[in-house]
């Protein structure tokens, strides 16, 4: 059995990045398709570890650009993030001992970053861990994290649940420690969970942040490694796709 399995989600359509030709991962940052910056933060953290790329819309396509180096799943009806990682379960389940989730659409991430929540989670022994960043504000290029999640922690520190923005009290809004959503779980806890994400939501669909309240309520322990602000950026529309256009340089 491996250590780790990676899952990259890259099934989205991207409508409001106004390119209907291609999938939002292959949407070019700076000469790049936006997923090829995640491939490559991978291959340097963990050189021998194939990715398992999750594509629903223009899978075709994105095979084809991508190759045969990697592995597909094919989701065939983008139900959320939670759906997403459940249809990795019957290729994935009994072959890793962790289980690492990235996106796409978050090209920001880095390769010591990928490292840090690795070594944090493996030597913590947490059933589930989680990058977090911070930010002293949210003015600027940070305006976007306001509808990021907020960290809760205990007076010890540790996590005891995170909160959507949407469901936060006057006090909570005001945390700075917010989650980018990316998550490393024992991969035994992940498979026998999965599938109690509930789809009771505006939108209808499973969402993988719903695990984090899952371990909570288990009173699971829950890990944490320090990510810098601007890996928490993902591109959803033209504006943010301008933006960290700017930040790769």
């Amino acid at each position: 059995m491996e250590k780790i399995k990676i899952i990259i989600l890259a099934a989205g359509k991207g409508k409001r990045i106004k390119r209907k030709d291609i999938p939002k991962v292959l949407v070019p940052v700076n000469g790049r398709p936006m997923i090829q910056y995640v491939l490559s933060a991978i291959k340097k953290a963990l050189p021998c570890v194939i990715p398992t790329i999750v594509v629903g819309n223009g899978a075709r396509l994105v095979q084809k650009k991508l190759g045969l180096k990697y592995n597909y799943v094919l989701q065939k009806k983008q139900l959320g993030t939670g759906h997403a990682v459940a249809c990795t379960k019957k290729p994935l389940k009994g072959k890793a001992k962790n289980v690492l989730v990235l996106y796409g659409d978050k090209p920001l991430i880095n390769a010591a970053t990928i490292n840090a929540i690795i070594h944090k989670h493996t030597h913590t022994k947490s059933v589930l861990t989680m990058a977090t960043i911070t930010v002293p504000n949210f003015r600027g290029w940070r305006k976007g994290f306001f509808d990021l999640g907020r960290i809760i922690r205990n007076e010890k520190g540790q996590i005891i649940k995170v909160v959507e923005q949407k469901d936060t009290s006057p006090t909570e809004r005001k945390i700075k420690e917010l989650n980018p959503t990316y998550l490393c779980f024992d991969a035994a806890w992940l498979w026998k969970n999965i599938s109690k994400i509930k789809n009771e939501n505006s939108q209808g669909e499973y969402y993988l942040p719903d695990l984090i309240k899952m371990a909570c309520e288990q009173k699971q322990k829950i890990g944490s490694a320090k990510a810098k602000a601007i890996e928490g950026l993902g591109i959803n529309t033209q504006k943010q796709l301008e933006l960290v256009k700017k930040m790769i340089g």
